[in-house]
């Protein structure tokens, strides 16, 4: 029994080696023709890396000549389908460029797009990608406005900006959590400028409040009073937009320590008249 077992593992890797061997001979190999017909036999079967291999030799060599297309074509297919997201979306939109007026030209622009989105990492890294998604998935837009592929497109877009503002939201929030108040003030204030429908708003107007008053209580005396009465107006937009917040028993703990420092910076003024 242990015999049979050693020799079909040898077996086995004797056709492994097999493979490997063959698809090396015709990367090798000038007959071009069969290169291009064991690529479409890879690809039909399922063996997207073999298949890959043997498009990137042939689309040297049938540059703007017969198949370039059909090369072109599968071979961002098969990166597509071994989720080698970046380079398929650098093959999808060179396709388009190469073949403009193509079947698959918009097919490919679509896929450049979504190759880009699934190459988009999570917010909590840099979002460079991301940002290259959106532009792709705009540019799609406005040249195909009547895809069929417009919705998917636009979800696709909800969900990358979606990252963005979660993003700067935690850049924002992060000047708050290492006490640079001032920054994270402003920080918190463009966002909510920035994203005036965001579900974080509540969050953000919150923790811009808590710095505003961090912010305004440690200013010199003569800036204390306008800073301190800037967080009293921000309290009030605060309580008026989310008078149920599970914020709202700080937040007014907040504007009564204002109020107080502000009652006290008005008789020290009249006392020093």
């Amino acid at each position: 029994m242990k015999r049979i077992i050693a020799v079909s593992i040898i077996i086995l890797a004797i056709n492994a080696l097999s493979g490997c061997n063959g698809t090396e001979k015709l990367v090798k190999s000038n007959d071009f023709d069969a290169k291009y017909t064991a690529a479409m036999k890879y690809y039909e079967q399922g063996r997207y890396s073999k298949a890959i291999q043997l498009f990137e030799n042939l689309s040297l060599h049938y540059r703007g000549r017969d198949y370039s297309e059909n090369i072109s074509w599968y071979y961002g297919q098969s990166l597509l389908k071994e989720k080698d997201y970046y380079t398929a979306a650098y093959q999808f939109k060179n396709f388009a460029r190469q073949f403009p007026y193509s079947r698959n030209a918009e097919e490919a622009m679509f896929l450049s797009a979504y190759c880009k989105y699934q190459d988009s990492p999570s917010y909590t890294l840099d979002q460079s990608a991301t940002k290259e998604a959106i532009a792709e998935m705009e540019q799609f837009v406005d040249k195909y406005p009547q895809s069929v592929h417009i919705p998917e497109v636009n979800g696709y877009l909800d969900e990358l900006r979606n990252k963005l503002m979660l993003k700067d939201y935690e850049i924002a929030y992060g000047y708050y959590k290492i006490e640079s108040y001032h920054a994270a003030y402003v920080a918190l204030q463009h966002f909510l400028n920035y994203y005036p429908d965001s579900d974080k708003r509540e969050d953000a107007m919150y923790y811009m409040l808590r710095a505003g008053y961090e912010y305004g209580i440690n200013s010199r005396e003569d800036k204390m009073k306008e800073r301190l009465q800037q967080v009293v107006n921000d309290f009030e937009n605060f309580s008026t937009s989310f008078s149920n917040s599970k914020y709202i028993t700080n937040a007014q703990m907040i504007y009564t320590k204002c109020r107080s420092a502000l009652a006290k910076l008005e008789n020290t003024s009249k006392t020093n008249k």
